[in-house]
């Protein structure tokens, strides 16, 4: 009987998966570019959705988009899955380090399944609005005893994912899960991984700082996803040129991505 650990070798020694996987990379660019195409549509006073569920109304209303988001959704389980073998191989003799990369590296695979599933959902014809989502699961958890310290918890735990997405922009740390050539394409390469961790780190914050704010005010309605979130910061002093900024980054954390495809280690 298989193991989960020879399950998860099989997975990476095969060429056909790996290239899948791949192409998981290059889903997540065109979501990031699309939201953030949206919210510098928003910044200079157009509309859109800019969250997950808005990028998959506009790839269902082309004329394959059923056909397209069933590819969506293949793409990333696969590069979920390879995300959780990663995890599940991972070799640090340190316990502490080994499990905190496979907790690291199943959350990510979770995020990539949640945006797999919502292809599938609109593939199929159905609909799901993030911001109403987002805003019955806070009302879900203030119902609750304790549940107000349970969704500060909840949006201080999204905040310091935005920061750690921060962190790694600052401080290169892409470049570990990555084999970039030497030469010009690693400057520009990498400049597109700096801004575009940065960019993507403050729109994570930015919505769970929302959800400590619902748990605060006691208004569920103020924690709303990543729409609302980036809508948020037009509020702030030079809040509109701040979001044109934000939303330029999540289009290059997408162009990031879909380079990351030709060269994370895999």
């Amino acid at each position: 009987m298989e193991t989960p650990k020879d399950v998860a070798r099989t997975a990476q020694r095969s060429d056909g998966f790996r290239r899948t996987a791949r192409a998981g990379f290059v889903v997540v660019g065109i979501v990031h570019i699309i939201i953030g195409v949206i919210a510098v549509s928003i910044a200079t006073g157009g509309g859109g959705d800019a969250d997950q569920d808005g990028v998959m109304k506009v790839i269902r209303s082309t004329p394959i988009g059923g056909l397209l988001l069933g590819g969506v959704a293949a793409a990333l389980i696969a590069l979920a899955i390879w995300e959780v073998a990663g995890g599940l191989l991972s070799a640090s003799r340190d316990d502490a380090k080994r499990w905190g990369r496979r907790l690291k590296m199943m959350g990510i695979a979770a995020a990539y399944l949640v945006i797999a599933g919502l292809a599938l959902v609109f593939a199929f014809g159905g609909s799901i609005e993030s911001e109403k989502t987002m805003q019955t699961l806070s009302t879900v958890v203030l119902a609750v005893p304790g549940g107000t310290v349970l969704l500060i918890v909840l949006g201080l735990s999204v905040a310091g994912v935005g920061v750690g997405f921060f962190v790694i922009g600052i401080t290169r740390g892409f470049e570990n899960t990555m084999d970039v050539p030497d030469g010009p394409s690693h400057v520009w390469i990498v400049s597109l991984g700096i801004v575009g961790y940065l960019a993507k780190g403050i729109a994570i914050a930015v919505t769970g700082a929302l959800f400590v704010v619902a748990a605060w005010t006691q208004d569920p309605d103020r924690a709303a996803g990543l729409d609302a979130a980036l809508r948020s910061i037009t509020a702030l002093p030079l809040g509109e040129p701040l979001l044109w900024l934000v939303g330029v980054g999540l289009a290059i954390y997408g162009v990031f991505s879909i380079v990351r495809a030709r060269f994370a280690r895999m």
